[in-house]
């Protein structure tokens, strides 16, 4: 118990120091370009397969489930209100947990580990503001993008798969697909992967900076990076979850 409220002091402590620095200039935009190449363009290709997959077997699975029930015409609908609504925010940040989070932990790791943090203050540059900061900014604006990208090839998969197995063109596909994805379905998703993002940059580089013991602590910082972000983003999506059914529904 110690230990964990230890953590969480020294966390939010973190977080502060964080904001405190995001809005004070100097801003380091081209740091903040090459993060956000790193977290979204080397991204698309995992979270593209996680989230035709997604469609995929959510087609198969749904089909067998409403066959019983001779609604097979539900198959679009369902699909994408459960890929918008939940299965796309909540995969694609887990993906991004699992290899930003862990990217982040493992460089800033390093150079904790080598004294190059150290060698930054002893120049008088902010390591929280190029180091932390930009890989924040990154993560947080990246994820949203990310996510409707999920979401596109989620549903593309589904058609794909629902093809196979029912004739359904792709126009009688799309309109059921669309015609019951409202804006209060669209927007919090995609606005709560924005705090997903946010968590898991926080927490990729608090452990980063943490990291001591040498190469054996910067893995374990990696490692606890992944568990700890994916985590909190669980956790996270029930509080948002509730809240976004308290404002727009």
């Amino acid at each position: 118990m110690l230990g964990l409220l230890r953590w969480l002091g020294e966390f939010s402590l973190f977080i502060g120091k964080v904001l405190r620095s995001a809005h004070k200039p100097p801003y380091h935009w081209r740091e903040i370009g090459r993060q956000m190449d790193d977290v979204g363009t080397r991204s698309f290709p995992l979270v593209g397969v996680a989230g035709a997959a997604i469609g995929v077997v959510l087609a198969m699975q749904t089909r067998s489930t409403l066959a019983r029930f001779g609604a097979e015409a539900l198959i679009p609908p369902m699909i994408a209100i459960s890929v918008v609504r939940e299965l796309g925010p909540v995969i694609t940040a887990l993906m991004v947990a699992g290899r930003i989070g862990a990217g982040f932990a493992a460089e800033l790791g390093s150079m904790k580990v080598t004294e190059q943090i150290d060698a930054m203050d002893v120049a008088a540059i902010d390591p929280i503001k190029y180091l932390v900061v930009t890989r924040v900014i990154a993560c947080t604006l990246m994820a949203p993008i990310l996510t409707i990208y999920a979401d596109f090839l989620a549903l593309t998969g589904g058609y794909i798969a629902a093809s196979f197995s029912m004739e359904t063109s792709l126009r009688l596909y799309l309109d059921a697909s669309l015609e019951i994805i409202a804006f209060a379905d669209v927007f919090p998703s995609v606005a709560k992967t924005a705090i997903f993002g946010f968590l898991i940059g926080v927490v990729g580089c608090f452990h980063g900076f943490t990291a001591e013991g040498g190469t054996a602590g910067v893995g374990k910082s990696a490692t606890s990076s992944v568990v700890i972000s994916s985590l909190l983003v669980i956790l996270a999506n029930i509080v948002l979850v509730k809240l976004s059914l308290a404002l727009f529904e």
